[in-house]
C-alpha cells in the first residue's frame, strides 16, 4: 500500500517541473536533504524508480510519469476543496499559478496583480517567467493554471483572451547613429552593442533566438534586471536597448532617450490570456482571469 501524502506529490511534481532534486527543493521550500529522503522514501513505497538521474538534472521514468499525471490531478482537487471550505472561513482563498513572458511581468502584470491581491487577501500568486511557446506547452500539461504569452504563439486547444497590446522598439542614446531613423530592422541592430535584461531572461532568449536564426550573435555589453535599468545606461551611451514600446514611452519622460521602431514583424506584441478550460478553473484562477481581462490600462 501506498503512503504518498499530499506534501510528497507536491515535492515530486517541483522536482520534475525544476527538471532537478535542488531546484524542486527550492520551490517546495524544504532543505535539499530532506527532498531527497522524500524522493528514496517514495521509490521504496513504490519499489520502483521514480526519477532518472543525471548530470544534468532528473527526468521521470515511466512510473514517474504515471505519478506526475495523478500528482497534478489531485493536487488541483485538494487546491479546489480548499477554495470551497475556504468560503465558510470568512472568504475566498487560494493560491494560482501564473506563468508569463517577461514584457508582461514587467510592463503590465505590477500593477494588475497589485490590485487583485489588495482586493483578494486571502488568495496568493505563484508568478514564473518563461518563453511564450514554454508556458502554451505546460498550461497545457496543467502545471500552470494560467498564462500570458505573445499573440504570434500557436496555442492550440487551449482558450484564450487578449490582455494587453504593445511591441518591441530599439531605444537608444541621443547621440547614437540610429538616434534619427524612424525604423530600423533587426539585423541591423545586432551590429551594434546592446544593454539587455539577464541571458536567462525569457526576453533575452527570445531575442537570442531571433539572432541566432539570423546566423549572429547579440554583442550585450551589460546585463540587468529591468528595463528601466535598460534606459538608464542606454541614455550614458553604454549600448542600445531593445524594450516595449509601453516602457520606452515612460523612460522617455525622464531620461534623454530615442526610440526607435524595429521593423521586424514578430515586434509587434499582442498578450494573450490562456488557459486550459476556463470553466474547469478553480474560483480563485477565474477571479484573476476576470480582473486579468477588465483591469484598467497605463494611463485609464
Amino acid at each position: 500500500m501506498l503512503h504518498f501524502d499530499l506534501k510528497d506529490l507536491s515535492l515530486f511534481r517541483h522536482i520534475v517541473e525544476a527538471g532537478s532534486i535542488t531546484g524542486g527543493a527550492e520551490r517546495a521550500n524544504l532543505a535539499l536533504a530532506a527532498a531527497s529522503a522524500r524522493i528514496r522514501g517514495m521509490e521504496e513505497d513504490l519499489g520502483a524508480a521514480l526519477l532518472l538521474r543525471s548530470r544534468n538534472g532528473v527526468t521521470p521514468t515511466a512510473a514517474g510519469r504515471m505519478l506526475l499525471q495523478h500528482a497534478r490531478i489531485m493536487l488541483a482537487q485538494a487546491e479546489r476543496l480548499r477554495e470551497d471550505l475556504g468560503a465558510f472561513a470568512g472568504g475566498s482563498a487560494g493560491e494560482i499559478r501564473l506563468l508569463s513572458n517577461t514584457n508582461a511581468i514587467l510592463e503590465f502584470l505590477p500593477d494588475a496583480l497589485g490590485a487583485f491581491l489588495s482586493a483578494h487577501p486571502r488568495m496568493s500568486v505563484v508568478l514564473e517567467e518563461r518563453l511564450s511557446d514554454e508556458i502554451v506547452g505546460l498550461v497545457a500539461e496543467g502545471v500552470a493554471d494560467i498564462g500570458i504569452v505573445a499573440g504570434t504563439v500557436q496555442t492550440g486547444g487551449l482558450e484564450t483572451f487578449p490582455f494587453r497590446s504593445d511591441r518591441f522598439v530599439v531605444v537608444t542614446g541621443p547621440s547614437h547613429p540610429l538616434a534619427r531613423r524612424d525604423s530600423v530592422a533587426f539585423a541591423e541592430v545586432l551590429e551594434h552593442d546592446l544593454v539587455g535584461l539577464d541571458r536567462s531572461s525569457a526576453l533575452q532568449r527570445f531575442l537570442s533566438a531571433k539572432a541566432a536564426a539570423l546566423g549572429q550573435t547579440i554583442r550585450l555589453r551589460v546585463q540587468l534586471r529591468s528595463f528601466d535599468g535598460v534606459c538608464r545606461l542606454v541614455e550614458a551611451g553604454v549600448g542600445i536597448g531593445i524594450i516595449p514600446e509601453t516602457t520606452a514611452r515612460r523612460a522617455q519622460k525622464s531620461s534623454r532617450i530615442s526610440i526607435v521602431a524595429l521593423a521586424d514583424s514578430w515586434a509587434a506584441r499582442d498578450l494573450t490570456i490562456c488557459v486550459r478550460s476556463y470553466a474547469a478553473l478553480p474560483p480563485s484562477a477565474k477571479k484573476l482571469v476576470d480582473h486579468l481581462r477588465t483591469a484598467p490600462k497605463h494611463g485609464d
